[in-house]
């Protein structure tokens, strides 16, 4: 049988890389079957060619993956499919919380034949085997025996064939970083960034963030050998086609077992396995002199720190305590003192919130070393608690705003300023980088 795997962009934003979960199924996939893996923000596509797609290509079986903010195309792309007579799959963390919705089971159009709940590595051979027998049911999950959540120890780790991939799909960085680029050096114009996992899994459980609803907060590692083996074999690459490859590490939060991490960078430092990276990693984490050294000695450049807020009951607020505001500066100079970048997030919007806090958030990155802010929106993700106490409370605007994306929109009223304040503040920030 011929798979297709799609993940689609929304037609609005556009991710920095293809996302890393159609070429893990790809290698959990069954011997015998074909696997044509197409990401829309590489390779546009709408519903009549989608369509027209699987039907010239004989595809038999097509897998959709998709965040919340994606979805409506998801849907979109998989209706489109399933009228020409193939059946669809969708998966990721927006279907396993909205299962029905997927499944036409709330009252809706039905939009899949099938929904895979949560991570997908053990169940994705056993959809693809029942997909090949006419026999696919309406849901996959992850469980054992007596009906409890299994999760994917990650060893070991199934080998992603980096070697016969087509790269000039991970060529997707967007103009506004190109001056983080030129800090690094010259030759950064085939710049190809690749999503690597060592781990998954976060403990925090952030009131605003899928994570731990979708991951789990157990944390799980792949072995330093299977990391370091990806890492040598990416880096040969690059050498071979005399482009500039980054790996962008996705892990939800790289250092979240500081030992455990120190030991991979180790690892990474005697094997020679360095190339650039970039990776999440929250700042109370950063307050290590020694796990800030090994990330510059192992070859990061970048890391991308949720600071979410520099007002400390804001942070509190959302269960996002651990991260200290009077300690950003410090954490960034660390960081700089070391030539690695800071790429810092802020969510305006939230209920501490009033109206000024973008020129005051402003205010303090200004004192900053150099680095890339970068300002979003508090959203109410479906399943997060978040989202269940915004409704609870009927602050809810737009209570299934995932039907129509809209970029800077906020779904809920803030306490302290309207909706509009909030949308204005985004603006502002926003237009102080350009």
């Amino acid at each position: 049988m011929r798979i297709l795997l799609y993940n689609p962009d929304n037609g609005v934003t556009r991710n920095f890389m293809p996302h890393l979960w159609m070429f893990l199924l790809q290698a959990l996939t069954p011997p015998g079957h074909e696997v044509v893996l197409i990401d829309g923000n590489a390779q546009p596509m709408n519903e009549e060619s989608i369509a027209r797609y699987v039907r010239e290509h004989d595809i038999g079986l097509v897998g959709i993956g998709a965040m919340t903010r994606m979805i409506a195309k998801a849907y979109r792309m998989a209706d489109a499919v399933r009228a020409v007579g193939v059946k669809v799959v969708m998966g990721g963390p927006h279907v396993t919380e909205m299962a029905d919705e997927a499944l036409g089971r709330d009252g809706g159009s039905r939009h899949a034949d099938a929904v895979a709940l949560g991570e997908a590595d053990e169940t994705w051979p056993r959809i693809v085997e029942d997909a090949t027998r006419g026999t696919l049911k309406d849901v996959y999950a992850p469980v054992d025996d007596f009906g409890q959540e299994r999760k994917p120890s990650l060893q070991p780790y199934p080998e992603i064939p980096w070697k016969q991939i087509k790269l000039e799909q991970f060529n997707l960085l967007p103009g506004f970083l190109q001056p983080l680029l030129k800090r690094v050096g010259a030759g950064w114009g085939t710049f190809r960034i690749i999503p690597v996992e060592s781990g998954r899994g976060c403990p925090y459980g952030c009131e605003f963030c899928t994570v731990t609803g979708f991951f789990g907060d157990s944390i799980r590692f792949r072995t330093n050998e299977s990391v370091v083996k990806e890492l040598l074999l990416l880096k040969a690459r690059a050498r071979e086609e005399g482009g500039q490859i980054a790996v962008f590490f996705i892990d939800d939060n790289f250092a979240i077992n500081a030992k455990r991490t120190k030991s991979l960078l180790r690892d990474i430092i005697a094997a020679n396995a360095q190339v650039h990276w970039v990776a999440q990693i929250s700042a109370n984490l950063l307050r290590d002199e020694e796990l800030v050294d090994l990330i510059a000695a192992a070859g990061g450049k970048w890391i991308f720190i949720g600071m979410e807020s520099i007002d400390p009951d804001n942070l509190a607020d959302v269960k996002k305590g651990f991260n200290k505001p009077g300690e950003y500066a410090v954490v960034l100079d660390r960081l700089a003192r070391r030539n690695i970048f800071a790429i810092t997030s802020f969510i305006f919007g939230m209920d501490n919130d009033t109206p000024g806090v973008a020129e005051r958030t402003m205010k303090e990155i200004r004192t900053w070393p150099p680095g890339l802010p970068i300002f979003g929106l508090m959203t109410p993700l479906p399943g997060t608690p978040l989202y269940k106490k915004l409704e609870a409370a009927g602050r809810l605007t737009r209570p299934k705003h995932w039907q129509e994306f809209i970029p800077f929109a906020m779904a809920h009223t803030p306490l302290k300023m309207s909706i509009d304040e909030a949308q204005s503040e985004v603006r502002i920030g926003l237009g102080q980088l350009l």
